[in-house]
């Protein structure tokens, strides 16, 4: 994309100022009197023509045009390159600093640059940045510093250059999934699965042999007749609608790592979603809490796509969730019976709230619960107790744990799927838990 630019009053540079101190050295020598007044009048009138004809260079220099090579879409937490190019149109080498305006507190590395362009030549320049966080954000433009023919001044410029780029979550893991049947992938991702004789699949077609099929799909006799390797393809017995709730309260600003809970949810959301559309089953997602979005169940790897245009910029929010309202507008939303795998983070005081509205849903579907538990509290419980202090920590924490298991209790007493996991554990429980439901034919 090509820009313009806009600029700012003159600034002296250094080397004026030395000339000024240089100037203001003959003058203490003419009140020595060891020169004649003649000569500092001439110094000084010679002094000003050069900064005026320095300065008149440089007002009439024309602004390099600017282009900058960045993608649309880049991923949270990748270090990606920024290309930039720069041409000047004037019949002299032009020195100038450069400094893209990116967004300030994305890790970037490479910048200021200082550069200079040879005219009528195009220079191309590049720097790193590393997203930090998901949503839109703006580079507001591009900042140059232009410096005179003789260097005796510098005039900052402000090339126009706004472009906006969205930063998604970090699918790049899915990639290798591609390369992997789902029962490969699904152990990739840690899910530990049983299998029964018999159940879970029927015969549909033969087809040639794919990176990723298990060498139990092949069918000899046929691979021998077509000289080829050809699988045998399976479907499944049955499709099923997964639907993922959200919670976006403030439950999900806990934070693992360097990510928020929030961020582990919208990442293990991916996967179990990715490998569903794998299986030719329906995936949708309900968002509900603080920001609130709604995706209708939908099948094709294309749904991937559709489900990162849906949350790359959904935030959780400092308020409570109320289960019952999300329960309700699902409800309505969501006829056909389906998995319904809600994310969150059970605590004793919502435990009511939270079982009125799993009631509600389980009229009509299968619900599953994720149950989020801050890694902290078993790093916690595992330190060595020493003091007063430690041991009061260690006990209230396994109160919490207490209060927390209670909770969970009474939702399996009412027949939900509840999975107490650490951010780290989630997408390999969910994984595990879909297709469990899956083989077990318990939609």
């Amino acid at each position: 994309m090509l820009f313009r630019s806009g600029s700012a009053p003159m600034r002296p540079a250094k080397p004026l100022l030395w000339v000024l101190l240089l100037w203001a050295l003959i003058g203490g020598l003419v009140t020595f009197h060891l020169l004649p007044m003649a000569a500092w009048l001439a110094s000084g009138l010679f002094c000003l023509i050069l900064f005026t004809l320095d300065a008149f260079a440089l007002r009439g220099t024309p602004s390099p045009e600017f282009i900058r090579d960045i993608p649309g879409v880049l991923p949270v937490g990748v270090e990606r390159e920024v290309g930039l190019r720069l041409q000047t149109f004037t019949r002299r080498k032009l020195r100038c600093d450069v400094h893209d305006l990116h967004p300030g507190h994305w890790p970037v590395f490479g910048l200021p640059r200082q550069v200079t362009l040879t005219p009528l030549r195009e220079l191309a320049m590049t720097y790193r940045i590393t997203p930090a966080e998901r949503g839109s954000f703006e580079f507001s433009g591009c900042q140059l510093r232009l410096y005179s023919p003789l260097g005796l001044w510098r005039q900052i410029r402000l090339l126009p250059a706004r472009q906006t780029i969205r930063a998604f979550p970090n699918f790049a893991p899915l990639a290798k999934f591609a390369l992997f049947s789902s029962e490969q992938a699904s152990r990739v991702v840690g899910a530990h699965l049983k299998r029964r004789r018999g159940e879970g699949t029927e015969f549909h077609q033969l087809r040639e042999y794919r990176l990723g099929d298990s060498m139990r799909q092949i069918d000899w006799k046929a691979t021998q007749r077509a000289r080829k390797l050809i699988s045998r393809d399976y479907q499944d017995e049955k499709n099923q609608q997964v639907l993922l709730l959200i919670d976006t309260g403030r439950r999900m600003l806990a934070k693992d790592d360097a990510l928020s809970h929030f961020d582990h949810v919208l990442n293990a959301s991916l996967v179990v979603s990715y490998l569903a559309l794998r299986q030719g089953d329906a995936v949708g997602l309900m968002a509900s809490g603080g920001a609130s979005r709604w995706l209708p169940p939908q099948r094709g790897l294309g749904t991937v796509d559709t489900l990162l245009d849906c949350v790359y910029d959904l935030q959780a929010q400092a308020v409570a969730t109320d289960y019952l309202a999300a329960a309700t507008q699902l409800s309505l939303r969501q006829p056909r019976r389906s998995l319904i795998m809600l994310i969150t983070n059970v605590r004793d005081e919502d435990i009511e709230d939270l079982m009125v509205a799993v009631r509600l849903l389980q009229k009509r579907h299968l619900v599953c619960v994720a149950s989020l538990r801050e890694q902290a509290l078993d790093t916690t419980l595992q330190k060595p107790v020493e003091n007063l202090n430690d041991a009061i920590l260690a006990s209230a924490m396994a109160r919490y744990l207490a209060e927390r298991a209670r909770a969970h209790a009474a939702l399996r007493s009412q027949g939900v799927f509840v999975l107490d996991v650490t951010c780290a554990e989630l997408p390999a429980a969910l994984v595990e838990r879909y297709l469990a439901v899956k083989r077990d034919g318990l939609l």
